[in-house]
C-alpha cells in the first residue's frame, strides 16, 4: 500500500510558487550570515582562555614556579595583553570597514550567489587558520593578525550580498517587521557561536575556531547550489506585484503616498493600472536587466544615506564593543568562568532579537525609520548606566538587564542595516534601479564598520582605568548616535503632523 503524501510536501505544494522562493530565499541568506557571526564570536570567549589567572591553578607543574602567566598563551602572556586583544580585534574590524566600501561595488557587478558562497568558504578558510595556530604551537602575533587581516576583507563579501537578495525579493510594504525577523540571524550567530566555542574553549581552544569556519564553508556550498538571486530567475513576480493598490495605513494614507515603490518597482517601472499580472511578466525586460550600477558618490547623494551611515558608526560601535568585551567584563566584575561568561553573554543577544523585531514593526507601523532609532537609542544611554552599577547585583537582575541593553543597543543597529538599508537602496530617486541595493548596503555598513573597529580599540585603551570609563564611552556613542538623526526625525515628525492636519482639514470640510 502506498503511503499518503507527506503532510510536509502537501504544504509546500499549496503554498503559490512565489512564496515558495521567498521562502527559500529568506532561510538560505538567514543561514548565510548566521554562520557569518558564528564565525567571528570566538574570539571573543577565547580570550579570557589566552590569558587566564594562572595563579588560581597552582604552581607551574613543569618547573615549580610560581609565576601568575605560566599558563596563558603566548604572545598574550604579558601585561599588555589587553593591548594585543584590542591589535586582534581592530587588525579585523579596520580591513572589514575598508574592504566593505570595494565589496559593494563587487556585488553590483558579480553575481551575488558566486561572490556570497565564494567569500564564506574563504571565511571558513581564515577562522580555521587561527584555530590551527593551537595545533601547529604557533606564538607569533603576526600570524594571528595577518588571518584576523585577511578574515575580515572575506567577511565584507556577506552583507552586502544578502540584504541585495532580500531586497531583491521583498517590497517595502512590510520590510521593517521582516528584515526584523530575518535579521535575528545576527544574535542568533552570536548565540550559537558561543556556545560552540564554549564547548573546547578550557580544553583545546583551536577547535573553537576550525568547528566554526567549517561550518560556514559548509553553509557557503549549500548557497552555491540553493540560492536564487532575482525572482525573474525562476519566473516568479517582482515583489511589488503583490502589494494592494488600495491598501491604506492606519492613518489613512494610501501605500502609492506612503510608498514610492508602489509607483516604482525594483526592476523598473511598473505597467498601467488593471494590467494582469501574467501580462506584466510578459512584458520586456530588456531595458531592466541591465542597469547601469550607481556610482559611489551616487549613493551618497540619495536622501538619508549619510545620516544613517554616521548614526550606525556610533550604534555599531557601542554593540561591537558588547560583542567583543562582554564575556571578559563578566568575568572580571562577576568573576565567573570562560564558560559560564560566554553563555551569559549570550542573553544579550536574547535582547538583540527581540530589539529587532521590535523595532522594525514598529517602524512599518509608524514609517519613522529614523524616529525608531532615536527613541531606542536615547533610552538605551541611562540603562548602559545601570547595567554598569547594579547588573552584577544578583543572577536575575543581570539577566534582565543584559535583555534589555541587547534589545536597545541592537534594534537601532538591526533597523539601519536591514529595513533603512533596503529602503534608500530602492529610494524613489533612483527611478527603478536595482543596482544600487549593494552600494548602499556597503556604504552604510562599510561606515559602522568603522565604529566597529574603533569601540573595541577604544575599550582596550579604556578598560585598564576602570570598567566605569568604559562605560561612559559607550553612553557617549549611543547620544551621539541620535543626535545625528536629528535631522531625519524632524522631517518625519512634520511629515506626520502635515498628515494630521489634511485629515483635519478634510473632515471639516
Amino acid at each position: 500500500m502506498r503511503a499518503a503524501l507527506a503532510p510536509g510536501v502537501r504544504l509546500l505544494r499549496a503554498l503559490p510558487r512565489d512564496s515558495r522562493y521567498r521562502g527559500l530565499t529568506l532561510v538560505l541568506t538567514f543561514l548565510c550570515y548566521t554562520s557569518y557571526h558564528l564565525s567571528r564570536k570566538p574570539i571573543s570567549i577565547v580570550k579570557s582562555q589566552l590569558h587566564p589567572n594562572c595563579s588560581a591553578l597552582g604552581p607551574n607543574p613543569r618547573n615549580n614556579s610560581n609565576s601568575s602567566t605560566w599558563c596563558s598563551w603566548a604572545p598574550f602572556d604579558g601585561d599588555n595583553y589587553k593591548e594585543l586583544y584590542g591589535a586582534l580585534d581592530n587588525a579585523f574590524l579596520v580591513a572589514y570597514a575598508i574592504g566593505m566600501f570595494i565589496s559593494g561595488i563587487f556585488g553590483e557587478r558579480l553575481p551575488l550567489r558566486y561572490y556570497l558562497s565564494g567569500g564564506m568558504v574563504l571565511s571558513g578558510l581564515f577562522t580555521a587558520l587561527f584555530g590551527l595556530g593551537y595545533f601547529w604551537d604557533i606564538h607569533v602575533l603576526w600570524y594571528f593578525i595577518i588571518v584576523q587581516v585577511c578574515n575580515g576583507l572575506v567577511q565584507t563579501t556577506g552583507w552586502p550580498a544578502v540584504v541585495a537578495c532580500v531586497g531583491n525579493w521583498f517590497g517595502k510594504g512590510k520590510r521593517g517587521l521582516i528584515m526584523g525577523i530575518w535579521n535575528s540571524h545576527t544574535s542568533v550567530g552570536n548565540i550559537l557561536g558561543s556556545l560552540i566555542a564554549g564547548v573546547w574553549v578550557s580544553s583545546a581552544w583551536g577547535l573553537s575556531f576550525i568547528v566554526p569556519g567549517v561550518i560556514i564553508a559548509a553553509v557557503g556550498i549549500i548557497c552555491f547550489f540553493f540560492l536564487v538571486e532575482y525572482p525573474e530567475d525562476v519566473g516568479c513576480s517582482p515583489p511589488l506585484h503583490h502589494m494592494a493598490p488600495d491598501e491604506e495605513d492606519a492613518g489613512g494614507v494610501t501605500s502609492n503616498e506612503k510608498d514610492p515603490e508602489a509607483v516604482t518597482s525594483n526592476e523598473g517601472p511598473l505597467s498601467i493600472p488593471g494590467q494582469s499580472s501574467t501580462d506584466r511578466s510578459d512584458s520586456p525586460k530588456e531595458p531592466a536587466e541591465e542597469p547601469k550600477a550607481i556610482s559611489f558618490l551616487g549613493a551618497l547623494r540619495i536622501p538619508g544615506v549619510v545620516e544613517f551611515s554616521l548614526c550606525l558608526l556610533f550604534a555599531k560601535l557601542v554593540s561591537y564593543t558588547f560583542l567583543y568585551w562582554l564575556p571578559l567584563y563578566i568575568v572580571n566584575v562577576a568573576h565567573f568562568g570562560a564558560k559560564e561568561a560566554g553563555d551569559l553573554s549570550t542573553l544579550f543577544d536574547v535582547g538583540g532579537i527581540l530589539g529587532g523585531i521590535f523595532a522594525g514593526l514598529i517602524s512599518d507601523y509608524t514609517g519613522g525609520r529614523a524616529t525608531t532609532c532615536c527613541v531606542m537609542l536615547v533610552l538605551a544611554a541611562p540603562m548602559l548606566f545601570l547595567y554598569n552599577h547594579v547588573g552584577q547585583n544578583g543572577i536575575g537582575t543581570s539577566i534582565a538587564m543584559l535583555i534589555v541593553c541587547g534589545a536597545l543597543v541592537n534594534g537601532p543597529y538591526a533597523l539601519i542595516t536591514t529595513a533603512v538599508s533596503a529602503d534608500l537602496g530602492t529610494h524613489e530617486s533612483l527611478k527603478g534601479n536595482a543596482k544600487a541595493l549593494s552600494t548602499v548596503t556597503a556604504i552604510i555598513d562599510g561606515t559602522g564598520s568603522i565604529g566597529a573597529a574603533l569601540g573595541p580599540l577604544l575599550a582596550g585603551l579604556i578598560s585598564p582605568t576602570g570598567w566605569n570609563n568604559v562605560f561612559y564611552m559607550l553612553i557617549a556613542a549611543d547620544v551621539l548616535a541620535c543626535l545625528l538623526l536629528a535631522r531625519v526625525v524632524v522631517k518625519e515628525v512634520r511629515g506626520w503632523c502635515g498628515c494630521i492636519a489634511r485629515k483635519r482639514g478634510f473632515k471639516e470640510f
